[in-house]
């Protein structure tokens, strides 16, 4: 009996020895990993704070805001992660391997978001439209609704929904019709060759300046483009405002039509090739 109270005692005198081993050795560690956890979570709510006070001075689209903020606090608290289970004496190779592993099997799952994904910070960063404005890419046109991460939302002239992806809107070719201001209205009439070019450049002028939505400055404009057998092809150049476009094009070709039947200005008539076929 008295021999096994000895090693009872021998046995928790081992253990009590083992446990202050450990606690001498891991003791600072775990202090380190606690005060390493306080002072970085404090620095990355810190940096945090710090990007979006600089975003918001430089006005950043909110939602581009939360979205680069939200992936470096992600970023960050990782890092701090890995420094936490590497002071505390854990290998790291490992969780590096499997992250990298990770990542590679996402980018290669998520190829075309990721793109749309880059392709939405571009836009957002530079901003080549904004919401409101009129626009034509990817062959759409129409009125920017949202711009969002992945993709970007637009409203056609047949008042339909349009969804464009920001990957290759991003790398594709864009044109913004509300940059400048107002907008030049290109319409482009055939006369008969055997027409006064001066009498159709002045009924032309007068005809499309006398529309109310036109613009006086810049004043009208009415130029020959071309030559040919077809006839002579004239460009008449009214300037309109930004939500006026569409009517001074549609008002233009109609006062265009009467003014040019009314001062007796012919169209070219359609060449016609007969072939005489022999018995």
């Amino acid at each position: 009996m008295l021999l096994q109270v000895e090693n009872v005692v021998a046995t928790g005198a081992t253990w009590l020895s083992k446990i202050r081993d450990m606690a001498l050795e891991y003791a600072p560690k775990l202090i380190g990993a606690v005060i390493l956890y306080v002072v970085g979570s404090w620095l990355i709510n810190k940096i945090a704070a710090l990007l979006r006070n600089l975003f918001s001075k430089r006005h950043f689209d909110k939602s581009l805001q939360t979205f680069l903020i939200s992936v470096l606090k992600a970023t960050l608290l990782l890092l701090l992660f890995l420094a936490i289970v590497g002071m505390l004496g854990v290998p790291i190779t490992g969780f590096a391997a499997l992250l990298a592993g990770a990542g590679l099997a996402i980018g290669a799952a998520l190829n075309g978001s990721l793109g749309n994904l880059a392709g939405g910070v571009m836009v957002m960063i530079f901003k080549p439209f904004k919401v409101g404005d009129k626009i034509e890419a990817q062959g759409q046109a129409g009125v920017v609704q949202e711009i969002g991460i992945f993709n970007t939302t637009i409203l056609s002239g047949e008042n339909k929904i349009v969804i464009l992806p920001n990957g290759a809107l991003s790398t594709g070719v864009i044109s913004n019709y509300n940059t400048h201001g107002n907008l030049r209205v290109d319409i482009l009439l055939t006369v008969a060759r055997s027409q006064d070019i001066e009498k159709v450049r002045r009924v032309a002028l007068d005809t499309i300046s006398g529309i109310p939505l036109v613009l006086q400055d810049p004043a009208p404009d009415v130029r020959v483009l071309k030559i040919d057998a077809g006839g002579i092809l004239m460009g008449i150049r009214p300037y309109a405002t930004q939500g006026t476009y569409d009517a001074v094009y549609t008002a233009g070709i109609e006062a265009l039509k009467k003014a040019f039947d009314a001062n007796d200005i012919q169209w070219p008539v359609p060449t016609q090739i007969s072939i005489n076929k022999s018995a």
